[in-house]
């Protein structure tokens, strides 16, 4: 049985994407298979002959979004949650800071996540002490670079007194962040929750690293085909950033306000591989772990799911542990159950990739469609799943409920199940 009776509810959605600067094109660009990978124009790319010159950076500067004031004042990671929550509240319907929207401060809170918090504000101003002196370097640097700058600023933004929390677990840290959600409005401790997370680290550093470490695909020539999960030439994958926030409310508040509810968060599971600090756990125990824990968590049978959101992220160990993991869960009826990976089109968004992918999760029960995976040419045939292709397909009627997975390294593993309302 479910832990807690109460129901939560998703009742406002918003993001920044590489396909999209907010939900409704973000969504749009995935139904229609749209990439946004594309070569890096930076100055860096060639005069440190990077050997990765590609990502998939945000379709809409956030920064051109936001007030030019407020903007300099943010870390580029904040910048994409600051401007997912403001859609987000708006879409769940409130208006200006938690007060103003009639609500109790004290009973909203924020949970937003980033895996690696504010590079570009901690190389930026270490480049500039080195170059330049100490008195170069910002005032605000700390308060930009720290990994909780995203939630302390949403909380800002809206009035959020509740609580300002900011996981960090990788590339897992947004599906997280919504777990954390769920069971502050479980336990009574708020009524809503934004909840997500973002990032921004497109930048020489971090390319250099993962490139070094063979996770990037190295498809120079044709970045936009360069993500291929479950692809049998998959190589690794591609870098990009943005991100996404939630508004999670119990069932009963959202119902006494009128709220339009796009799906029930009906569960969460968590674990840790404890087998390597970066590669997958190839039997998947972990990942296996968190499924069943939020399938009981959220009450629902392997019967009831019709779609899982795969963590994909198109590097050949764990792309395969993934389905290995997924086919010991639901056995035979795997063969039935369409999967599908964003991150085809979208890139891995680390911090903030739970997030984004979740939102997909929701809005493919909200629309009963399931957008394609792209640059699929040829299935690995170890993969053993229903991968949708080509074109979005629609989802089953009679199974409600679907999975939406996260993975990072460390051996974090998170499942969200959501269920149609």
């Amino acid at each position: 049985m479910a832990r807690s009776q109460v129901s939560v509810v998703v009742t406002g959605l918003g993001a920044s994407t590489p396909v999209g600067g907010d939900v409704a094109s973000t969504w749009d660009s995935l139904l229609a298979g749209r990439s946004g990978a594309r070569s890096l124009t930076e100055d860096w790319v060639t005069e440190l002959d990077m050997p990765v010159r590609f990502g998939a950076p945000a379709a809409v500067d956030p920064a051109e979004v936001l007030p030019r004031v407020k903007a300099r004042r943010l870390d580029r990671s904040a910048q994409f949650a600051v401007v997912a929550a403001q859609q987000a509240w708006a879409d769940a319907g409130f208006e200006g800071k938690a007060s103003d929207a009639g609500l109790d401060p004290d009973r909203v809170a924020v949970v937003c996540a980033s895996g690696i918090g504010g590079l570009h504000t901690l190389l930026g101003n270490y480049d500039l002490l080195v170059q330049q002196g100490h008195r170069k370097v910002s005032p605000l640097a700390i308060p930009m670079l720290m990994p909780n700058s995203p939630a302390a600023n949403v909380s800002l933004e809206l009035q959020a007194r509740a609580g300002a929390h900011a996981p960090v677990s990788a590339c897992s840290s947004s599906a997280e962040a919504l777990a954390y959600g769920l069971d502050m409005i479980r336990s009574g401790r708020a009524d809503i929750v934004v909840a997500g997370g973002s990032e921004a680290v497109i930048h020489p550093l971090p390319i250099a690293a993962f490139g070094n470490m063979m996770a990037l695909s190295k498809r120079n020539d044709e970045p936009e085909r360069a993500s291929r999960p479950f692809d049998r030439d998959r190589d690794g994958f591609v870098l990009g950033e943005g991100g996404a926030l939630f508004v999670l409310e119990s069932a009963e508040h959202a119902a006494a306000r009128g709220a339009r509810v796009y799906a029930e968060l009906a569960g969460a599971g968590m674990s840790a591989d404890a087998h390597h600090i970066a590669q997958s756990e190839p039997g998947g125990q972990g990942i296996i772990a968190a499924t069943r824990k939020a399938l009981t968590d959220a009450d629902l049978g392997v019967e009831d799911v019709g779609h899982v959101n795969c963590h994909a992220t198109s590097t050949p160990v764990g792309d395969a542990a993934e389905s290995v993991a997924l086919r010991k869960v639901f056995g035979d009826a795997v063969a039935n159950i369409p999967v599908t990976a964003p991150k085809s089109m979208i890139g891995h968004l680390l911090g903030g990739a739970g997030a984004v992918e979740a939102m997909t999760t929701v809005l493919s029960l909200h629309h009963g469609l399931v957008p394609p995976t792209i640059n699929v040419d040829n299935l690995d045939e170890e993969i053993e799943l229903d991968v949708v292709r080509d074109a979005p397909r629609k989802l089953d009627d009679d199974r409600p409920a679907a999975l939406n997975n996260a993975f990072g390294f460390g051996g974090h593993n998170v499942v969200l199940a959501f269920r149609r309302h």
